[in-house]
């Protein structure tokens, strides 16, 4: 079995009359160290399906397993913990903290468990230089372009290790030299983390960056 395996994903939501299905029999697999870009136009279910990966969102029948769990047969809060040390999220926007600096916004995923560890600090000041903002560790959001708050979010996202990355539209905010920059930067974080990542994105200058690319069409990932 692979680290991640989906198998017959499918999503819909009730409407008045026929349920809108957004998802049908969608299947994929990825093992570590593997990334996947998914295209589609909006409207044609990536952010529900990155949603279903990321198990913020249960799927209405199909099966989604990380490492060999099911995160839907897992009771809250065993779930959100799950979600949090093994998931990694990447949004188009960068959704940080506006009055935390970029080392506190990076830590934002260890607050659950209390205050951040020394390990945890070290590893946060870590990726900040690896996301080259190692000069602006005290600076807050508003002090920092477009890119470089996306830079911090990469950062975020990995605070835990996670074992999955999943990016929705991640360049979508950017200009195309912070878009190639980012791209190049979360792949090659990817790959030093041995981790799987799957984006979702309407750019093909994106996508081209993966290893490997898929379309949404009518709900099914071809």
């Amino acid at each position: 079995m692979a680290d991640l395996e989906v198998v017959s994903l499918r999503k819909e939501y009730p409407t008045r009359g026929e349920p809108l299905v957004v998802l049908k029999e969608a299947a994929l697999s990825l093992n570590a160290g593997e990334n996947l870009a998914i295209l589609g136009p909006s409207g044609s279910g990536k952010s529900t399906l990155l949603y279903c990966l990321g198990a913020l969102e249960a799927p209405t029948s199909g099966r989604v397993e990380l490492e060999g769990q099911n995160p839907f047969e897992l009771a809250e809060p065993k779930l959100a913990d799950f979600r949090n040390r093994q998931i990694g999220f990447i949004f188009q926007d960068h959704h940080l903290l506006p009055q935390l600096s970029v080392l506190e916004n990076v830590l934002v995923p260890t607050l659950a468990a209390g205050a951040a560890t020394s390990e945890e600090l070290e590893r946060a000041k870590y990726l900040i230089g690896r996301v080259g903002l190692t000069s602006r560790i005290s600076h807050r959001p508003a002090e920092l372009s477009g890119g470089e708050r996306q830079r911090v979010a990469v950062a975020r996202s990995l605070i835990h290790q996670p074992r999955l990355l999943l990016a929705d539209e991640p360049t979508g905010n950017l200009d195309r030299t912070n878009a190639e920059t980012i791209g190049r930067l979360l792949l090659d974080l990817q790959a030093a983390e041995n981790a799987m990542l799957v984006a979702v994105t309407h750019s093909l200058e994106l996508a081209e960056m993966f290893a490997e690319r898929r379309s949404l069409d009518d709900g099914r990932l071809v």
